[in-house]
């Protein structure tokens, strides 16, 4: 399987929600994703790459750089999704690879993400990938809306 990695458009939203309801389990109204989309697109702290294959995208990876108080800027993957028939292919690594790249270049000294406990299959990959356990943390989340 040949895929191109290349910077996402805005055209790629709805590839990208399908990925991520697919893929993820994350269920989010098109239109809310395309706003996303464009946001990630315009901010220069972000990064939003896509595979293609045979005129498709078959996934995606978007990293923020994000800045402490406590260390040097990182790169924070903050969702990463690749098409299930897809998979085990080279389109995550080459994603990974091209984001891992972006981060150097804005000065990132290392790479975060964060993976559901149960998604074994993505530990994998990313052990693959270089990445190693730095931690075990609770997410927490308190909302700030209605919603």
């Amino acid at each position: 399987m040949s895929t191109v990695v290349r910077l996402a458009s805005i055209d790629d939203a709805a590839a990208i929600c399908a990925l991520n309801a697919r893929e993820l389990g994350y269920a989010f109204e098109l239109s809310d994703a395309t706003d996303a989309l464009a946001r990630a697109l315009k901010s220069p702290r972000d990064v939003v790459v896509v595979g293609v294959s045979s005129g498709e995208v078959v996934g995606y990876c978007h990293g923020e750089v994000y800045r402490l108080l406590y260390s040097p800027p990182m790169l924070n993957v903050l969702g990463v999704a690749v098409r299930s028939d897809c998979q085990r292919r080279g389109v995550g690594a080459a994603l990974m690879t091209a984001i891992e790249e972006w981060g150097r270049a804005q000065g990132c000294y290392a790479i975060r993400l964060a993976t559901g406990e149960t998604r074994e299959g993505a530990h994998a990959f990313y052990t693959r990938m270089g990445f190693t356990i730095s931690k075990r943390q609770l997410n927490l989340r308190k909302p700030l809306g209605p919603d």
